[in-house]
């Protein structure tokens, strides 16, 4: 009866932080909506995706890195976190390749055995090891829990990530398509691209502002060239931005800004290129930078930059 039916459900991605969950989600998907760097806690939200193909359609669920949480905003990513391992379907728990299992991951264990959800163990960045190596990092983790499977992959190189995609559907029921088959994402454009330009921010400032940012988009309007050549089938809209970053410190401003504002110059420029890659039209983006003290443990603030801290409670 079911050999004409498809699979469907909801899949979470679940880790430590910079273990690679948005990496491997974007991998997966074939396309970035997920923002990455090599700094902890980069996912703020829980950010939902979409591959659909003949086998059916997985809904991934990436979501903030499961720490220790120093302020509000490190609350509300948590919660974020724990919170969509009772919703889902399939949960892939990251960790990175080694035979030391901290505390980090014990706790994440203790979450994992208050629910019925299967577990898949995902063993991440095994192009950084020994290949040799793999069958150790196995045996260390493979007590700890009653894992479903356990996989390892290179979430950067692509390495067993179809084989990873056909364990997940092997684990979802048959069911509904819940989205179109052109969905990739339901996440805003405004809220993607506001993520990009985050991203850049991080990478770029290194280690001078590790988290204390945020941005802001004040306005995002297409305006249409078609005024300026009548004549021209082919004229097309530039996409106006405008975005605020929003830092902690006086001296953040600075370093943000950088000498001659070369460094708000070089987040701006390669920000854009990415918009424009997905918008597929011309940006005209604008960067300003403003001082929002502490707004990390801010209510209102943190409700202003898309942090809802309803979950809290």
């Amino acid at each position: 009866m079911q050999e004409n039916k498809k699979k469907s459900g909801f899949v979470t991605l679940i880790g430590r932080p910079n273990v690679g969950k948005s990496t491997l989600m974007n991998h997966l998907i074939g396309q970035k909506i997920a923002i990455t760097s090599n700094k902890p806690q980069t996912t703020r939200n829980r950010i939902q995706t979409v591959l659909t193909d003949e086998r059916g359609q997985i809904i991934f669920l990436d979501t903030p890195g499961i720490h220790k949480a120093k302020n509000k905003l490190g609350q509300y990513m948590v919660s974020v976190a724990e919170r969509t391992l009772k919703e889902v379907d399939l949960v892939l728990w990251l960790v990175e390749p080694s035979t030391f299992i901290g505390a980090g991951e014990r706790h994440i264990a203790e979450q994992l055995m208050q629910i019925k959800t299967p577990v898949i163990l995902v063993i991440n960045k095994i192009d950084m090891v020994n290949k040799g190596e793999i069958l150790s990092f196995i045996s260390a983790y493979k007590d700890i829990l009653n894992f479903a499977e356990i996989i390892p992959v290179s979430a950067l190189k692509g390495e067993n990530t179809e084989e990873l995609t056909k364990l997940i559907f092997n684990y979802l029921p048959y069911g509904p398509q819940y989205y179109d088959e052109d969905t990739i994402t339901d996440q805003p454009e405004r809220q993607i691209v506001a993520e990009l330009i985050r991203e850049k921010a991080l990478r770029y400032l290194e280690e001078e502002i590790p988290h204390g940012i945020a941005v802001s988009i004040e306005q995002m309007r297409e305006r249409n060239n078609r005024a300026f050549d009548t004549n021209s089938s082919d004229a097309s809209g530039i996409m106006d931005i405008h975005a605020t970053i929003i830092c902690e410190r006086d001296s953040h401003k600075g370093i943000i800004i950088g000498k001659g504002g070369s460094m708000l110059k070089k987040i701006g420029t390669q920000a854009r290129r990415e918009i424009e890659n997905l918008l597929d039209c011309q940006v005209n983006l604008q960067l300003w930078v403003k001082v929002k003290k502490d707004w990390r443990d801010s209510d209102s603030l943190l409700r202003n930059y898309g942090y809802s801290n309803k979950d809290l409670r």
